[in-house]
């Protein structure tokens, strides 16, 4: 063992050379991949609201959509569950159409007047894309898991234009609290490749206005942020067990998969007729923008949540996380009126504070914070994000997530248990772990002696 830690530069660089051309060709995969949906996006979005008669139509392209799921994609219908799973518990490579399906399913929604959002299209592309990898490569065990977390991140990177967010999202989204270090290198570059890829096809990412001016953190504004941090966490615990729980109700109540979209694309439709506005389907960018300079709404944040988990849980295609930013932002802005912090900044708060919560990834909406906000505002950020992650409590919008360690130190999971089965209280947490530091000593032995003697064999 004492040679070999001599040697181990020498294994850092075979290491490189071989991640590095595989991740660029990841990058490539997953940025043209986003560059497609962007575009696609785009278009749709635009076509719905200059023919807006086309939401009448939800209903329609729920079915079409549920349809081609249910005759051609039942394999890859768990969608990022499903890369999670693969990843934690390889079985099957990914098959090729998981792409185009979610592209198409995704385009329908958004053309139609579904409220979803693009992360989770962008994600099961690069992860699908990079699998197929796997085939030329003949890669198996750690060598795939690297392989799909680097399609991930190119996914993220690109299709938000945030590079080391990307990154770290790949990682950090597998388990709670608990990181894979030997995949960062080919996640770093798989998701810089990604994002110039997609600039390079000539697609620009949504320019987001800084805070003007960032206030000196005092300790009132300490609590003021950590206030709106625990509510990040809190309202991003409703969406996920809100989404779910329509998931569920859906497939209880219908047993013929392409008609709980078309049941839940008429609910939407008649919601959208009567309220008269457009701004809580889609993406809602330019309802996010305007959070950013002008007081909205205090109920916007309610609307876009409601929407989004009634389109998610009746079987639309898309992603969750473009919706939480905009919950995320307009709830910072609400939050404005009873915080003393300025709304421009409140409202970057939120746009990565509820995600952060939502999808256990307080690293990673941090750095994205930073990148779309700038560094001035990183305290504020980061303190919305870490605790909003703490108050989101071990839930998220990720059924197949798993949990690595407990987010309190005074409660005891086990590792490895999903967040799908610690919410059917499958797993009982235990609380009050040993005190005495010598118990907890005596563990941590007991668990470094046997994974020597499992590295030994």
């Amino acid at each position: 063992m004492k040679h070999f830690r001599q040697f181990e530069p020498f294994i850092a660089l075979p290491h490189l050379i071989k991640w590095l051309p595989i991740s660029f060709v990841v990058g490539i995969l997953a940025g043209t991949a986003s560059a497609a949906l962007l575009a696609s996006l785009e278009w749709a979005t635009d076509w719905r609201e200059s023919h807006r008669w086309i939401i009448a139509l939800l209903p329609l392209g729920g079915f079409l959509s549920g349809w081609i799921y249910h005759q051609f994609g039942r394999t890859v219908e768990a969608g990022n569950n499903l890369l999670l799973e693969e990843i934690h518990n390889p079985k099957n490579i990914i098959p090729f159409r998981m792409a185009p399906l979610v592209l198409l399913g995704t385009d329908l929604t958004h053309l139609f007047g579904g409220s979803a959002g693009r992360e989770g299209t962008a994600l099961q592309m690069g992860a699908s894309l990079a699998d197929q990898l796997t085939k030329i490569l003949h890669f198996k065990g750690a060598n795939r898991r690297i392989l799909l977390t680097a399609g991930i991140s190119g996914g993220f990177a690109s299709v938000f234009g945030t590079p080391l967010a990307g990154t770290v999202f790949g990682l950090e989204v597998l388990a709670i609290g608990k990181i894979h270090y030997d995949a960062l290198f080919p996640s770093l570059i798989a998701a810089i490749v990604g994002n110039q890829v997609t600039l390079l096809l000539g697609l620009h990412h949504t320019p987001y206005r800084h805070a003007p001016s960032i206030p000196t953190l005092t300790i009132w504004g300490l609590i003021a942020a950590i206030i709106a941090g625990a509510i990040f966490g809190i309202v991003a615990r409703f969406f996920a067990q809100v989404t779910h729980q329509i998931g569920h109700f859906f497939k209880a109540k219908i047993s013929y998969p392409p008609m709980r979209p078309l049941i839940g694309g008429a609910m939407i439709a008649v919601i959208v007729g009567l309220s008269g506005t457009t701004k809580y389907i889609g993406l809602g960018i330019p309802t996010i923008v305007d959070s950013f300079l002008t007081q909205l709404p205090p109920w916007d944040f309610a609307a876009k949540l409601g929407l989004t988990a009634l389109t998610l849980g009746a079987g639309f295609k898309g992603g969750e996380v473009t919706p939480l930013f905009f919950i995320g932002a307009t709830l910072g802005n609400a939050l404005s009126l009873l915080l003393a912090l300025p709304a421009p900044l409140l409202a970057g708060m939120g746009f990565v504070g509820v995600f952060a919560g939502a999808a256990n990834t307080p690293i990673a909406s941090t750095l994205m914070g930073i990148e779309l906000f700038g560094l001035e505002s990183g305290v504020f950020i980061a303190i919305g994000c870490v605790v909003s992650y703490l108050f989101s409590g071990h839930s998220g919008i990720y059924s197949a997530q798993r949990i690595g360690l407990s987010k309190y130190s005074a409660v005891y999971l086990e590792e490895g248990v999903t967040l799908a089965n610690y919410g059917r209280e499958k797993v009982e947490p235990k609380i009050d772990l040993p005190d005495d530091d010598e118990e907890r000593d005596s563990i941590a032995t007991a668990k470094a002696i046997r994974t020597n003697s499992i590295l030994d064999e």
